[in-house]
């Protein structure tokens, strides 16, 4: 897939960084985002056109604001195609210690209004950590855009001390969201291994080491024990796919 060179005058440095950043991941076949980057560049081009008074500036913006609307056209429907064949596949690979892998960052661009349904299958749900780090992501789909009604978890049963503290702890973020009027579908499994998350829109999110891939915090009071975008991952890798129709457990 082809890419395309600009030229433009300082006023539009915005516009300019952000295309480039366009035409690199379009170059290395970084579709979704180099889609998202032409979005927004068009967005800046826009409004640096709004105040342009120039006519030969003007014209030369619009040529460029079309260019550019066509290629991000020509990425969509490829996408589009690629999600309906069933062969939408992008892998991100997380470093050790790396930061800016919150939920949010993570999740959002796949969450939209037609979200009313979640699946959720990770054998760890079980300590107090993970737990908490369930409770996190039922927040995420709670809000707006989402309208989640129903989420499914299947995890694994801690047969252990902590069977107690796992099986009250769901039974409590279950009551949390029924009164928000979310269901949610509690399943164990003794012989579950995958893990992987699944929306109801097509889109399917397995990540290596489930939801609990963020480290611990080094202090109570350290950058990263609220924010999670600010907290080191451990190392693994997120691998993102589209089926037109996702499967029930």
């Amino acid at each position: 897939m082809a890419k395309s060179g600009f030229c433009l005058d300082p006023e539009s440095a915005a516009a300019v960084t952000v295309l480039k950043r366009a035409v690199q991941l379009d170059s290395e076949s970084g579709y979704q985002q180099a889609l998202i980057c032409y979005q927004e560049g068009i967005d800046l081009l826009l409004q640096v056109l709004k105040g342009t008074k120039d006519e030969t500036k003007k014209c030369n913006l619009r040529k460029k604001i079309s260019g550019y609307m066509d290629r991000a056209e020509n990425i969509k429907k490829y996408l589009d195609q690629e999600k309906e064949d069933g062969k939408y596949h992008k892998q991100i690979k997380i470093e050790e210690n790396a930061t800016g892998f919150s939920y949010e960052s993570l999740f959002q661009e796949y969450l939209n209004e037609t979200v009313t349904e979640v699946w959720i299958e990770d054998p760890y749900i079980r300590h107090m950590h993970q737990l908490y780090n369930f409770l996190r992501f039922c927040e995420l789909l709670i809000k707006r855009p989402c309208k989640v009604k129903t989420i499914h978890l299947l995890t694994s049963l801690d047969e252990g001390f902590g069977k107690q503290q796992q099986t009250s702890g769901l039974e409590e973020i279950k009551e949390s969201l029924g009164s928000h009027g979310v269901l949610l579908e509690l399943e164990y499994s003794s012989s579950i291994h995958d893990r992987e998350i699944r929306f109801n829109n097509g889109w399917m999110i397995k990540i290596g080491r489930g939801l609990d891939y963020f480290k611990k915090p080094q202090g109570r009071f350290s950058l990263g024990y609220c924010d999670f975008d600010l907290r080191p991952c451990h190392e693994t890798t997120v691998d993102i796919f589209h089926n037109k129709y996702t499967k029930k457990i």
